[in-house]
């Protein structure tokens, strides 16, 4: 039998060693050890990670690399990016936002990162950013997947055209119904924007992704609804929170109560380490909030939680890369998860697990999926959260589309090595 490629020697996630990966017509069609056969073309990958491709289950698109326009955060809140974000929108083009767009995805294919779930607001009657990122969508298809979420950011209730302009951009294609409840001008209204939104999605067939008590008030108990609503209406694992930051500040009693709900309900959940971390807790002296949500507990009941990165460089956030193993090393941190385990468990959370939740079809690491992989610098996933791995090889249905070169430093130390390679430098 030969394959149109075949890599060789590779360490895959789970732990198998020496496996060889033999792709043809853009899928894996084997993976074993010591492959007898010949290929077009062969990788060694000389025991380094071979994983499935990363995902980004939570960002804005149509914000990303607008940092500064038309001014700085000056306090670092999300009230403020809100605001800035305001202040932008009426100024944007169809041209830039799908420019910056297309850049943040050339920097995405760099990093290993294969699929993103983007929010994109449609409180902007022109549907401008919409229309843009449903171009861009197309554009990337060969080598990325985009989702695009429906995102009234002004609120569903709050914003008089948001209603309608959300059933407008589901009708020209974007794939998922989103909300954001805590920005609704009431408890009562955000508690109505749910229900209202999730009979949408439900009508539709459609996923409904809610951007859920992203606030240090622990009163912000949106996703209580949520759940309630998707077990009502059968959405089930159609249906996400994402940020859940109140979650932190809630007494322990109440948590009790809530987690249980939320695993019963079937739905998901999403943490965004780096920017929960930066935008909560603006309002605290010490001691000083996290802001992440209890990652942790929602494990241990079973409910399938995930990373995202939410922001780069735009109005709430002015760093970040694209880089899904930098999340995963913050959620470490931030949660703090620091068991062996736990942080194997960081490396799924950007991987697989958001996979699931996206519904991406083909993907993952056996016979019969896309050829979808990133050769990592590093032996294990563990190691990879810990290095943040160099992405030596991206693949995209067997076709290589980014390779970097291997993190090496040379050295000039007397009776020292030569050279220091970061991933030769694990314990033992």
């Amino acid at each position: 039998m030969a394959f149109d490629c075949i890599v060789r020697n590779a360490t895959l996630p789970d732990g198998r060693k020496g496996q060889d990966v033999g792709i043809s017509a853009g899928r894996i069609a084997a993976i074993e050890p010591k492959l007898d056969a010949e290929a077009g073309e062969t990788i060694d990958a000389r025991s380094c990670l071979l994983s499935p491709p990363f995902v980004d289950c939570h960002f804005h698109m149509d914000a990303t690399l607008s940092l500064g326009q038309p001014r700085l955060n000056l306090s670092g809140t999300l009230l403020e990016g809100i605001a800035l974000w305001g202040e932008l929108k009426p100024h944007l083009t169809r041209e830039a936002v799908a420019a910056r767009a297309l850049r943040y995805c050339d920097l995405a294919v760099s990093q290993g990162l294969l699929a993103i779930r983007s929010h994109v607001d449609v409180c902007d009657d022109r549907l401008t950013a919409v229309e843009a990122l449903l171009e861009v969508k197309k554009r990337v298809a060969p080598y990325l997947d985009l989702q695009l979420v429906a995102f009234p950011q002004d609120g569903y209730l709050r914003s008089p055209a948001a209603a309608r302009n959300l059933e407008r951009a589901l009708d020209l294609g974007v794939d998922v119904v989103g909300g954001i409840p805590h920005f609704e001008r009431t408890m009562a209204d955000g508690a109505a924007s749910v229900r209202a939104l999730c009979e949408i999605a439900a009508r539709r067939g459609l996923r409904i992704d809610l951007h859920c008590d992203e606030s240090d008030d622990p009163l912000s108990r949106h996703v209580e609804t949520l759940a309630a609503e998707a077990q009502r209406l059968g959405l089930g694992a159609r249906a996400t929170g994402s940020h859940l930051t109140s979650m932190h500040s809630m007494d322990n009693y109440y948590v009790s109560k809530l987690l249980p709900l939320i695993a019963e309900s079937g739905i998901n959940a999403i943490a965004n380490p780096l920017i929960n971390l930066t935008l909560q807790g603006r309002h605290d002296s010490y001691p000083r909030r996290r802001g992440l949500t209890r990652v942790a507990e929602m494990r241990a009941l079973g409910i399938p939680v995930a990373l995202g990165q939410d922001c780069v460089m735009d109005p709430w956030y002015g760093l970040g890369g694209a880089d899904m193993l930098d999340v995963a090393h913050m959620a470490v941190h931030g949660a703090p998860m620091t068991s062996r385990e736990a942080i194997r468990w960081t490396f799924e959370a950007v991987t697989e697990i958001p996979a699931r939740i996206l519904g991406l079809q083909g993907y993952g690491l056996r016979a019969g999926a896309n050829a979808d992989l990133v050769l990592l610098q590093a032996g294990d996933p563990i190691e990879a959260v810990r290095l943040r791995a160099t992405r030596l090889i991206v693949m995209r249905r067997g076709r290589i589309v980014a390779r970097t070169p291997a993190r090496e430093t040379a050295l000039a130390l007397p009776g020292r090595p030569p050279t220091l390679d970061p991933a030769a430098y694990a314990p033992g």
